[in-house]
């Protein structure tokens, strides 16, 4: 007969033996998970920047041609007058963008965080419009500014035959329509973001400046405000992000008309390499953007890493 007490031990070997297995599993099954996202994101996103810049190197029109001339295409660009329209446009949609939502952003948060009533309803109304694309918001504002269908007719078929508002098609004005669209949608982001970091904010401290005499504006000024810095940082590097990045709702809004008076560089370059068949200038074009994205990520980066190293 055979004896059962003789399989035991190599039961009991094989029982190590499969949780060494399991662990090994478990170890690897993240790496397993994240691997398609990871080579997703290599090939669709690093990988098309570099096929971008080397098509940027190159005489490219319609089709990519594989014979490299050099950094002609960058000149090329710097001397195109639609470049420097839509360079001096970002510049003014960009600041304004940056500036208003920063404002209004901190205004309404400050507002909110004095506990007033229906504080949930007004932060839904603030933030919803965050939540449509920006060619929901291009389309509906052009729709209202728009001198025939718009603010300018209601007003003239309410007797004020003098109101004028013709921005949308004013090339010298048409850009201050995109500030408008931008701030109206993102104004709201920003001010939750505020609205977190000054729930953030100890209570006992404003609380010891109240019992010194100091005034709100006065402790919202001297104490609050400063210690949002890095709240202000990261609204800032995100305002940029966006306003280098618009593209929908420019085309939704003017369409970058009339003519190129309300260009961006995202407009100029899907024109170029999709619809002008000058692949090349495009691609420089998107390059010239990325160098910008990174001018501001880079320190953004680098300064929360040093922060976290020191910390």
């Amino acid at each position: 007969m055979n004896n059962p007490s003789a399989s035991l031990p190599s039961v009991a070997a094989a029982r190590p033996a499969a949780r060494r297995l399991s662990d090994r599993f478990a170890d690897w099954l993240p790496k397993i998970v994240l691997a398609p996202t990871v080579v997703i994101t290599l090939v669709a996103v690093y990988g098309y920047m570099i096929w971008t810049a080397l098509l940027s190197l190159t005489n490219s029109r319609i089709l990519p041609v594989w014979k490299f001339t050099g950094t002609g295409q960058y000149a090329k660009l710097f001397e195109n007058e639609r470049w420097g329209v839509a360079v001096e446009n970002l510049i003014i949609f960009g600041v304004l963008f940056i500036l208003v939502c920063l404002v209004i952003g901190v205004l309404l948060a400050i507002l909110l965080d004095q506990k007033i009533r229906a504080e949930g309803a007004l932060r839904t109304i603030y933030l919803y419009p965050m939540a449509i694309s920006f060619i929901v918001t291009g389309t509906a504002w052009k729709w209202l500014l728009n001198p025939g269908l718009g603010l300018e007719k209601t007003l003239h078929d309410w007797g004020f035959e003098s109101f004028s508002f013709d921005w949308l098609v004013n090339p010298d004005m048409v850009v201050y329509c995109l500030v408008i669209a931008a701030v109206w949608q993102s104004s709201g982001f920003v001010m939750a973001m505020f609205l977190a970091g000054l729930r953030g904010i100890d209570p006992d401290m404003v609380k010891a400046a109240q019992l010194d005499g100091a005034s709100m504006p006065k402790i919202y000024r001297r104490i609050v405000l400063p210690s949002l810095k890095p709240v202000f940082f990261s609204a800032f590097v995100i305002l940029s992000h966006i306003a280098i990045k618009s593209f929908d709702l420019v085309m939704a809004l003017t369409g970058g008309g009339p003519g190129y008076a309300s260009d961006l560089p995202a407009t100029f370059m899907y024109q170029h390499a999709f619809t002008r068949g000058q692949m090349g200038l495009g691609a420089a074009s998107a390059i010239v953007m990325l160098g910008g994205v990174l001018a501001i990520l880079v320190p953004y980066l680098y300064s929360e890493l040093r922060g976290k190293k020191h910390g």
